[in-house]
């Protein structure tokens, strides 16, 4: 094992639990998106772009991008939720 790789496998290690610590949903959606860049420096680190291009759109993209749109939709139904009561 390089020492690149070590170093990024404790990067990918600080985010996890950076995710997991992180208790306000908006900020933990941008904080796996960090995550999901961290996870696509791993797989480049152990020469797996194929993987790591795949992780970006997905890990660092997609999932918080859907995590961020459930959120507003949450906020908007619980806005109108109060103004019917």
């Amino acid at each position: 094992m390089t020492a690149v790789q070590a170093v990024t496998l404790i990067v990918v290690a600080l985010a996890g639990t950076a995710v997991v610590v992180t208790r306000d949903p908006a900020r933990q959606a941008l904080v796996a998106s960090v995550f999901g860049l961290s996870l696509a420096v791993l797989f480049l680190a152990f020469q797996a772009p194929d993987v790591a291009l795949s992780q970006i759109v997905v890990g660092a993209v997609a999932l918080p991008a859907m995590i961020m749109l459930a959120l507003r939709k949450i906020i908007r139904r619980e806005e109108v939720n109060r103004g019917e009561r």
